[in-house]
């Protein structure tokens, strides 16, 4: 193929590509708009993560999990971290040695080639996109349930979706006009949901060893046998699905080699110890058989029984924080995916543009927050957020075979500023353990989610397998 018809096809020309590892300190944005500021902190990095993943853990899956598990989910919640770690560990690694925008895809496509990261980098996408909305939408939901129980009536369930449209426009917004102000606002939405979470699970933990209020009743920790402890853990992994999204804004944390591990690895031990803590709270309050029977709302009526109902409309708020913040971050980490490929050249190149005053990626934002807000006012996104689960757990079982390859390859530009120690067993586990994970979702998550895979690799065929960038693929 000549240069004019890449040229063409690309709508760019041919350009000189720096190595995966090379990076500054503190990138400034360029008239070409090819980098972005690195303006995000260690707390920051912590935020992103925390306030991704805190959420269904504390929020829906406590009543559902005793239920299936008894007192022992808290095992379930721990076997789920130590998976989340398998994939922690080698996402660290490789994003100290390539700390860039994109995370997963860069760095699949870095070591697996330009095809599994144009499939990664396009489901990663849609995915981000399914789960942002899905979260938007649990915002409205929270929002209607705090204004409920404070006696405040604006329509009931029908002013849902107008709520989570209108916060979606805000979150945007705010992204658009500079990440400093995302990172602030994520900074302090988790600082204050995380203040609710250990007043409320601390009160719970005295309440549980009576030291306060009732002693509770002897109940045997795996009343159903070990092996729903396993698949329980199977149920609640989504739980961890946000740690990854650290490394999708790789792009703009600062001292990368320090920040991103840190970050990685302390958000998932962080919210796995406030998920363990709450299912011994929780379990300890009401028994696992009655706690069973409240469903999605266990946690609202552990905190009425504590705290009666200014402990409902607390737990009801901290809900709401927890989707603000997962929102957030989610947008901030689609927006970068996008930019990610599009500077690849995996979807066209203009998505990659920056804004100068605000140094921001303005269109990549529009195609994060556009069809967010589309599938929003559709209202039906239970299911695409499961598929949003699938789509990151092939993400994160590929980023281990990227260890795998990478360190097996040794190129010379691989200088990481953290390695995994036993790195094979490491993340041949963590591999193992996404991909089994993917045969506990539901048939039509899988289906879904398949099929969003092969449409991103007929993608890739028919319009990026000779882009002009093709050369920083291996």
């Amino acid at each position: 193929m000549s240069e004019s018809d890449q040229t063409n096809r690309a709508g760019v020309a041919p350009v000189e590509v720096a190595s995966p590892a090379a990076t500054d300190e503190e990138t400034t944005v360029t008239e070409e708009g090819s980098e972005l500021e690195r303006s995000i902190g260690l707390v920051g990095g912590l935020s992103v993560g925390v306030g991704t993943m805190i959420g269904a853990g504390i929020f829906v899956f406590p009543g559902i999990a005793a239920g299936q598990a008894g007192p022992a989910a808290a095992g379930s919640f721990a076997i789920g971290a130590v998976v989340a770690l398998l994939v922690a560990l080698p996402a660290s690694e490789l994003a100290t040695a390539m700390p860039k925008s994109g995370g997963g895809y860069y760095f699949v496509s870095r070591a697996l080639g330009a095809l599994p990261g144009a499939v990664v980098g396009i489901s990663v996408w849609l995915g981000l996109v399914f789960a942002t909305a899905f979260y938007l939408v649990g915002f409205g939901n929270y929002a209607a349930a705090v204004l409920a129980e404070a006696g405040v009536a604006l329509g009931g369930a029908n002013v849902v979706l107008p709520l989570a449209l209108v916060f979606g426009v805000f979150l945007t917004g705010l992204n658009l006009f500079g990440t400093e102000n995302a990172a602030t606002l994520q900074n302090y939405v988790v600082g204050l949901l995380l203040t609710i979470l250990v007043v409320f699970l601390g009160y719970g933990g005295l309440d549980a060893l009576g030291i306060v209020g009732q002693p509770s009743a002897p109940e045997s920790f795996v009343p159903f046998g070990p092996m729903p402890v396993f698949t329980t853990a199977a149920l609640v992994f989504t739980s961890y699905l946000g740690f990854a999204q650290v490394a999708t804004v790789a792009g703009d944390i600062k001292d990368p080699g320090r920040n991103l591990p840190l970050a990685m690895v302390g958000s998932v031990l962080i919210v796995g110890v406030l998920y363990v803590v709450t299912i011994f709270v929780a379990t300890s309050a009401f028994g696992s058989e009655r706690l069973s029977t409240f469903g999605e709302t266990a946690m609202v009526e552990v905190a009425r029984s504590f705290l009666g109902g200014p402990g409902a409309i607390l737990i009801l708020v901290a809900g709401l924080l927890a989707t603000i913040s997962s929102a957030n971050a989610s947008i901030l980490s689609t927006s970068r995916a996008v930019f990610a490929v599009s500077k690849d050249a995996i979807i066209p190149r203009y998505a990659s543009r920056m804004n100068l005053k605000y140094g921001t990626p303005h269109v990549a934002l529009a195609m994060a927050g556009g069809p967010v807000l589309a599938l929003v006012a559709f209202g039906e996104v239970e299911v695409l957020a499961e598929v949003a689960s699938f789509l990151h757990l092939v993400m994160y079982g590929l980023i281990c075979v990227a260890l795998l390859v990478i360190r097996r390859d040794d190129p010379d530009w691989y200088d990481p500023d953290f390695r995994v120690p036993a790195a094979p067993l490491v993340a041949g586990l963590g591999a193992l353990a996404s991909f089994a994970m993917l045969g506990f979702m539901q048939r039509e998550s899988q289906i879904i989610g398949a099929a969003i895979m092969v449409a991103a690799g007929v993608w890739y065929k028919y319009y990026a397998s000779d882009v002009a960038l093709k050369g920083v693929f291996r």
